[in-house]
């Protein structure tokens, strides 16, 4: 089968032919249709995260069908369409698994990152923590579902209640959680790089209620920001941004250094926290979510063996909405 392959990080992927992987205890094996790529991909690449498995096969959004099931898999027949998410196994023992927070097992696995991911023809992957896929959605506008409309909707649950709701970085997350916190009758701010107008009008169609640059203050004070874009300069800023008892989530799996601001930024119970992987249950409710509004995805198609290329558009921000490559 053909897959990109990352040699070591810093590397340009490669176009390899690699045998077919055979599904063990628990795993399915799956023909990829679609894999988004997203901005993790970027830092699994670069070297931001460290320790990857190598060399390796990236890609954490994907969708496919079932080719082959491995023992013991229930609930899953060959020919069923299955999302794959970034998380890829937790240990189910440790006190965090056992207390409903597995997005921080300590000995969890993680597609495209600790284990070969869907920039490939076939991939296999834990039963147990793929999705069913909605009819709503074909296979590549469904692809960036499985992070960024996974992980952004555990980042926008943490907003609670919050009305006015700023977004930092419009890309592939923002524009699916502009369309859920509009469905359900709340409002966005869309903060974009300075001057990048083609950011702000793709904000705004989507129903944004005011976009402007990251700088500017908003019309209306923010209940809750959500830091998409990994840059740590943003997090005063949003903290400015927010009236009191408001919240800033860091929805980023790695972000830039944050520089030191006045206590008074957070004061007034102001509260920063981050996000950190996914559970199975955020993948349920928003997969339960996402056909009601009916989510949109804005995609922009790549073969396989263009993945390089995407990635690259993606870190200059050459498009709106999610790279996403297909393989049929």
């Amino acid at each position: 089968m053909n897959a990109m392959v990352l040699p070591r990080p810093g590397k340009p992927l490669e176009l390899r032919s690699v045998p077919r992987p055979a599904p063990s205890e628990g795993q399915i094996l799956i023909r990829v249709h679609a894999c988004a790529v997203c901005r993790t991909d970027l830092h699994v690449a670069d070297g931001d995260l460290k320790h990857p498995k190598l060399p390796l096969i990236p890609g954490h959004e994907v969708i496919g069908t079932i080719a082959e099931l491995g023992p013991r898999v229930t609930g899953f027949s060959i020919g069923d369409r299955v999302g794959v998410p970034w998380l890829g196994r937790t240990c189910g023992e440790c006190p965090y698994c056992q207390s409903g927070r597995e997005n921080l097992c300590e000995n969890a696995a993680f597609t495209g990152y600790t284990l070969d991911g869907g920039f490939a023809d076939y991939m296999v992957a834990n039963h147990h923590y793929c999705f069913p896929v909605p009819d709503t959605f074909s296979d590549v506008n469904a692809a960036p579902l499985m992070c960024a409309g996974l992980i952004g909707f555990r980042a926008y649950r943490m907003t609670g209640s919050a009305q006015h709701i700023g977004l930092y970085g419009f890309g592939a997350a923002a524009h699916i959680m502009t369309q859920i916190a509009r469905h359900q009758a709340r409002k966005i701010y869309a903060f974009t790089k300075p001057g990048d107008k083609k950011a702000q009008a793709f904000a705004s169609s989507l129903g944004a209620t005011w976009a402007g640059n990251s700088d500017e203050t908003p019309p209306h004070p923010l209940d809750a920001a959500i830091l998409f874009a990994p840059v740590g300069d943003l997090v005063p800023i949003a903290l400015r941004r927010v009236a009191p008892g408001g919240t800033v989530v860091c929805a980023g799996i790695h972000m830039s250094d944050i520089p030191s601001f006045p206590y008074e930024y957070l004061w007034q119970e102001r509260t920063l926290r981050s996000v950190a992987n996914l559970t199975r249950e955020d993948g349920e409710a928003f997969l339960a979510e996402a056909p009601k509004v009916p989510v949109k995805t804005s995609v922009h198609l790549y073969q396989l063996r263009e993945a390089n290329q995407a990635l690259d558009d993606l870190r200059h921000g050459r498009f709106d909405g999610a790279a996403v490559l297909t393989m049929i």
